[in-house]
């Protein structure tokens, strides 16, 4: 309660003391970066599931086989350049020249010891369910890796894109780049980049182009850019967005990206009103998407299916039996079907919720529990992992592009029939079964109503004006060395 009190404080006197434009720091001076999350920094993300905080700092000094670029898009890190052969089963993967702090050459076999204990079984990282794919990580030659897959993955290099995948010695966290760590006493890091000219021509790096980055929470990071000490928040969602427009921070410094994943509520317990796929398809009836979204945020998109695109699906996104009614009449269809439980069970309905804490969340919960309310359910909120709730919220971007990450997601108390699909679709033979697959999943659970959308992920930033590169993009992923112009 000390800490939250002092982040309040300082949000109050950052709002009250300073006043005109924002983020006009000095462009002689290195680039601040608040990212949400925790303090310390450096974890191994196989043994801990890391935080936004932790992910930015991860990728920052260690990259992987291959990074994202400011546009969320796959480009080259400690790969060169890569093919794909057998049907996506096979990816062989060409090493560039890096090396460690100390100097010394990233040889292919660190890399491959290092992949190796990433997908290892055991390993902490929220990537582990979809990396158990991979049979073999092989030292073909000093240059050159092979990762052979059990089934075809045509979107493996978005997974060897995250920060999970990073490629780093466990004494110090050391790896090869696109920063180095200065060493020193000091809150955060100082990064500095690594000269990739030859050592007799290349020129020292000015101050703008280092870095420091911090991980804190949302009030103090906000708090922090509006007293101008700091050029960039990271990792905003919906839980602090509120706080933005509490501290008085400028229109042009809020960025919203438009990410991919998912943002709903997943049934956790299939009885009592919640045991038909009817009663189901009342709770989803009763959210207007639009209104809440446009309410809280002006940019932020509703979605009414699981999946927010075909991706690797044999068929579109299956649309739940309930989107035939008309918008219009949905609520009083959903009204009329809590009356009917009503008359046969003689007694209320009502709900339990888990949400996330947060300013945010609260305004979630408001439009959620006014929306129970106007058909007869009585709402009850609970704290996430709560045992009492039978529906929770899940928010997630998605680390890759397949239909399969989100059925498995949004399937945390579907049928098994559904869970069977889903499960075929991962161990599918080849791409045409795969697809199949989830075309199927996905109706079923559509069908089945085991998930109510309600928008896409909420991600923002804030952005000082010097930062010219900074891109909005669908993984919401910004890369530290990608900010200004090079």
């Amino acid at each position: 309660m000390p800490r939250l009190r002092l982040s309040v404080i300082a949000l109050m006197l950052a709002a009250t003391a300073c006043g005109g434009p924002q983020g006009q720091r000095k462009d002689n001076t290195p680039v601040v970066v608040s990212a949400i999350g925790s303090e310390k920094l450096l974890v191994d993300p196989s043994t801990v599931a890391i935080d936004e905080a932790q992910a930015v700092a991860l990728a920052a000094t260690a990259q992987g086989l291959v990074r994202f670029d400011r546009n969320g898009q796959i480009e080259p890190a400690l790969a060169e350049r890569w093919n794909v052969f057998d049907d996506a089963r096979s990816y062989i993967f060409r090493l560039g020249e890096a090396t460690w702090p100390d100097g010394q050459p990233v040889t292919a076999g660190e890399i491959v010891k290092v992949l190796r204990r990433a997908v290892a079984a055991g390993s902490q990282s929220r990537l582990a369910p979809y990396l158990a794919v991979i049979d073999e990580i092989v030292e073909m030659t000093p240059q050159v890796i092979e990762v052979r897959l059990k089934s075809p993955r045509p979107d493996l290099l978005n997974l060897f894109a995250q920060p999970e995948m990073a490629v780093f010695r466990p004494r110090g966290f050391a790896g090869s780049g696109p920063f180095r760590i200065v060493p020193g006493k000091r809150e955060g890091l100082l990064l500095r980049p690594i000269e990739e000219t030859p050592s007799d021509t290349r020129t020292p790096p000015a101050p703008q182009d280092y870095v420091r980055l911090r991980g804190e929470g949302a009030a103090v990071a906000i708090a922090r850019f509006r007293a101008r000490g700091s050029d960039l928040v990271l990792g905003g969602s919906l839980v602090d967005w509120p706080i933005i427009a509490a501290a008085g921070i400028a229109p042009e410094n809020v960025r919203v990206d438009s990410a991919i994943g998912l943002f709903g509520l997943a049934i956790l317990k299939r009885d009592g009103f919640l045991s038909t796929p009817q009663n189901r398809a009342a709770v989803a009836m009763a959210i207007d998407r639009t209104a809440l979204t446009s309410a809280i945020a002006p940019d932020w998109t509703p979605a009414e299916t699981v999946l927010p695109a075909q991706f690797d699906s044999a068929a579109p996104p299956a649309p739940g039996s309930w989107m035939t009614v008309a918008p219009d009449l949905r609520r009083a269809l959903a009204a009329q079907r809590v009356r009917e439980w009503q008359a046969v069970h003689r007694g209320p309905v009502d709900l339990t919720i888990a949400l996330p804490t947060g300013p945010g969340a609260t305004l979630l919960w408001g439009h959620l529990a006014s929306a129970m309310i106007g058909i007869g359910i009585t709402p009850h909120r609970v704290a996430l992992n709560d045992a009492r709730a039978e529906l929770t919220l899940v928010d997630a971007v998605a680390p890759y592009d397949s239909g399969r990450w989100y059925l498995a997601n949004a399937c945390r108390a579907c049928s098994d029939d559904a869970a069977t699909l889903i499960a075929a679709a991962r161990d599918a033979p080849d791409l045409y079964n795969r697809t199949h697959r989830i075309a199927e999943a996905d109706a079923m659970l559509a069908s089945d109503v085991a998930f109510i959308p309600i928008a896409r992920p909420l991600r923002w930033s804030i952005v000082a004006l010097r930062l010219v590169n900074w891109q909005g993009n669908a993984r919401a992923w910004h890369p530290l060395n990608h900010l200004r112009k090079q």
